[in-house]
C-alpha cells in the first residue's frame, strides 16, 4: 500500500509469484495535487530578482531621506534667511537645494533603470511560463473556448505584473517611508498632524463603497471586450466565407452591436471610477484647505512660524499622498483579483501530463491495439466510440471509412492521445499509451489533417515544423514525394517564400502538399492521414499515395478517406457506423459482404 508509510516492500520467490499471479499488472502513480492559481504564483519569479529589488528599495529609501531636506531648507530660508536678509546664506541654501535636486534626479534615473530592467526580465519569465502551460493544456480546453477569449485572458498577465512590481510595490514602499515623515510632522505639531490625517478614514469609506460597484462593471466590461475581440478574430479568419456569401452588412451589424455593448459597459465602469476619483480629489483638496486654515490660525496666534507651516504642508503632501494611494490600492487590488480569476481559467486547468512523469517509450515498430475503447467528449454527450476493438500489425496500411460523425477522426486523435479514453485500453507495441510520456509518444506519430495549419513563415519553416537539424536534401526529397517541389520552385523565393497567415498565399492543394511534405520528412513509425488528399486532383493524389506506399513499407499507416480509390490496396479496412466498427476486411472481401462498405462504395461509384 503506497499510502501506508509503515508498510515495507517485500520480496517473494519467482515460483510463488508465477503460481499466484493472475497475469494482470496495475501501474499506480501518486499524483501531486495542483495548487489553484493565485497571486502566490508570482512570488517565486519575483523572489528570483530579490537582489535587484533590494537595490531599488535602497535607492527609494535614500530618495525619501533626501526628500526631508527640501521642507527643512525652505523653513530655514523663510524664517531665518529672509528675516536676516543674508544673501550669502541664501546662495548657500540655493546651491545646497540644487545639489540635492541633481543627486535626486541621478538616483531616480538609476532606480528607474534597475526597476525597468527587472520588470522586463520578470515579464519575459512570467509570459514564458504562462505560454508553456498554455501549450501543455489538453485539446479539449481550446475546443471549448473562443480564440479571442483566450487571448484576452493571456493579456491580463501584464496588469497583474504591473500591480505587483510597480503599483503595489511603489505605494507600499512610499507608505512605509511615510512613517519617517509622520514622525517629523508630529514633532512639528501633533494638532496639525491630526488635521492632515483626518481625511484618510473618509477616503477609505469612499473606496470601500465604490469598489464593489466598480468590480462588477469591470468584470462585465472584460466579458463584453472578449465577445467583440473573439468575433473580430472569427471574422478575419473567415473573411473568405463572409465575402463569398456577401455577408459584410450582417457581419458589420453584429460587430457594431457587440462593440456597442462593450462601450456601454466601459462607459459605466469609467463613470464609476471618475466619480470615485473626483470625490477623492475633493477630499485631498479639502484636507489641504483645512490644513492651511488651521495652520494660519496657529501662525496668527504666533504658535507657528510661516516657514514651519510651509514646511509642514510639504511634509504632509509626502505623507497623505502615499496613504491615500494605499487606500486606493484596495480598489486596484480588486481589479487585479478579477484578472487573477481570468488567468486562472488557464492556469487552473491541469496540463495533459507533466513531461517526464510517464513511461518513456522506446523506438516503436507500429503495432496498434484498441481493446473495448469507449469515448465521449463530455459527460452530457452520448459515446462517440462504443467498444471499439481491433489490432493492427506493424507495417500495415489501414483504411478507415464511414459516414460523417461515425468516429473516424476521433479514433485517430485517441491514437495520438489528444484525448483520454473513457474506458478501454489503447496500446502501441504493447505499451498502454495512457501511461506513456507524451514527449516520447507524439514524435513517433506523424499526422496530416484535411485542413492542416500553416503558420506565417516560409515554406521551409512550415515543412520542417517540429523537426530539428534537417538537411536541405531531405527537405527537397520530402517535397518531391509530396509532389510539391515543382510548384515551390515556381514561387517568388522558392523555399524561402512567405506563405502568409494560415497559408493564405497558397491554394488549398498547395497547402495540403506542404503538410504532406511534413509527413514525408518525418521518420515516425506511425502515419495518420485524415482526408489528407481531399484537395488534390486524382492524378496528384495517386502519385502521392504511391510515394506513401513506397516509404511506408515498414510503417503503420492509417488513412481516413471518403474516396475509395486509395483504399483498394489497403491491408485492412475498418468500416465504422455510429462509433462502432461494424465491418473489417480488405476492399474485395468487404465488397463481397455487401454491407456498409459496399453501400458507400456503390453510392460513390454512381455519383462519378
Amino acid at each position: 500500500d503506497p499510502m501506508n508509510p509503515d508498510q515495507i516492500c517485500e520480496s517473494i520467490p519467482r515460483e510463488i509469484l508465477q503460481e499466484n499471479w493472475s497475469g494482470e499488472l496495475w501501474q499506480v502513480e501518486l499524483v501531486q495535487k495542483q495548487d489553484r492559481f493565485n497571486l502566490g504564483w508570482f512570488l517565486p519569479a519575483v523572489m528570483r530578482y530579490k537582489g535587484l529589488l533590494f537595490e531599488v528599495l535602497l535607492a527609494s529609501f535614500t530618495l525619501q531621506l533626501l526628500g526631508l531636506t527640501t521642507p527643512i531648507i525652505t523653513q530655514v530660508v523663510i524664517d531665518k534667511v529672509m528675516v536676516q536678509g543674508s544673501i550669502p546664506t541664501l546662495d548657500v541654501m540655493a546651491i545646497a537645494m540644487l545639489g540635492v535636486a541633481i543627486f535626486e534626479a541621478i538616483l531616480g534615473i538609476l532606480r528607474m533603470f534597475i526597476f525597468t530592467h527587472t520588470t522586463n526580465r520578470l515579464d519575459l519569465s512570467l509570459s514564458a511560463q504562462l505560454f508553456r502551460h498554455l501549450l501543455r493544456l489538453p485539446l479539449s480546453y481550446f475546443e471549448s473556448r473562443r480564440v479571442g477569449d483566450t487571448v484576452a485572458r493571456v493579456q491580463e498577465l501584464e496588469e497583474i505584473r504591473q500591480f505587483l512590481t510597480s503599483t503595489a510595490l511603489t505605494v507600499v514602499l512610499d507608505s512605509i517611508f511615510s512613517v519617517i515623515y509622520l514622525l517629523v510632522m508630529l514633532y512639528y505639531s501633533p494638532k496639525l498632524t491630526g488635521v492632515a490625517l483626518a481625511v484618510i478614514p473618509l477616503f477609505a469609506i469612499l473606496t470601500l463603497t465604490a469598489t464593489p460597484i466598480l468590480r462588477n462593471w469591470l468584470n462585465e466590461t472584460f466579458n463584453r471586450s472578449a465577445d467583440s475581440q473573439s468575433f473580430l478574430v472569427e471574422t478575419v479568419t473567415g473573411i473568405h466565407t463572409v465575402k463569398a456569401h456577401a455577408a459584410e452588412k450582417a457581419t458589420r451589424d453584429r460587430w457594431e452591436g457587440l462593440y456597442a455593448r462593450f462601450i456601454r459597459t466601459g462607459f459605466k465602469a469609467n463613470t464609476t471610477a471618475n466619480i470615485s476619483n473626483n470625490l477623492g480629489n475633493f477630499l485631498t483638496s479639502f484636507s489641504s484647505l483645512l490644513l492651511l486654515w488651521v495652520g494660519a490660525h496657529l501662525v496668527i496666534k504666533q504658535e507657528f512660524t510661516i516657514g514651519q507651516l510651509i514646511a509642514f504642508q510639504m511634509l504632509s503632501a509626502r505623507v497623505t499622498g502615499p496613504l491615500l494611494r494605499l487606500v486606493q490600492l484596495w480598489q486596484n487590488l480588486q481589479e487585479v483579483l478579477l484578472a487573477v480569476d481570468r488567468i486562472g481559467d488557464i492556469l487552473n486547468v491541469p496540463p495533459e501530463a507533466e513531461q517526464g512523469t510517464g513511461l518513456v517509450l522506446p523506438n516503436l515498430s507500429g503495432e496498434v491495439t484498441f481493446d473495448q475503447v469507449f469515448f465521449r467528449y463530455n459527460k452530457e454527450q452520448d459515446s462517440i466510440l462504443k467498444g471499439v476493438s481491433f489490432k493492427v500489425e506493424p507495417g500495415m496500411f489501414v483504411g478507415l471509412v464511414g459516414r460523417s460523425g461515425s468516429g473516424k477522426s476521433t479514433l485517430s486523435k485517441l491514437i495520438q492521445r489528444l484525448y483520454e479514453t473513457e474506458a478501454g485500453r489503447i496500446s502501441i507495441d504493447g505499451f498502454d499509451i495512457k501511461s506513456a510520456d507524451l514527449a516520447s509518444l507524439r514524435p513517433q506519430i506523424a499526422v496530416v489533417l484535411q485542413d492542416d495549419f500553416l503558420f506565417n513563415g516560409t515554406v521551409l519553416d512550415n515543412i520542417t515544423l517540429g523537426s530539428q537539424n534537417v538537411a536541405a536534401e531531405d527537405v527537397i526529397q520530402a517535397a518531391q514525394m509530396a509532389v510539391a517541389h515543382d510548384f515551390i520552385l515556381d514561387l517568388p523565393h522558392g523555399y524561402e517564400t512567405n506563405v502568409g497567415e494560415r497559408g493564405i498565399a497558397l491554394s488549398g492543394g498547395q497547402r495540403q502538399r506542404i503538410t504532406l511534405a511534413r509527413l514525408f520528412l518525418s521518420q515516425a513509425p506511425i502515419l495518420i492521414l485524415d482526408e489528407a488528399t481531399s484537395h488534390l486532383d486524382a492524378e496528384t493524389e495517386q502519385q502521392v499515395l504511391e510515394n506513401l506506399r513506397n516509404v511506408s513499407r515498414d510503417r503503420t499507416v492509417f488513412l481516413i478517406a471518403h474516396r475509395f480509390a486509395p483504399l483498394k490496396s489497403a491491408d485492412l479496412i475498418l468500416a465504422m457506423e455510429k462509433g462502432v466498427v461494424i465491418e473489417r476486411g480488405t476492399h474485395e472481401s468487404l465488397l463481397r459482404d455487401k454491407g456498409l462498405y459496399y453501400s458507400l462504395y456503390q453510392r460513390q461509384q454512381a455519383s462519378v
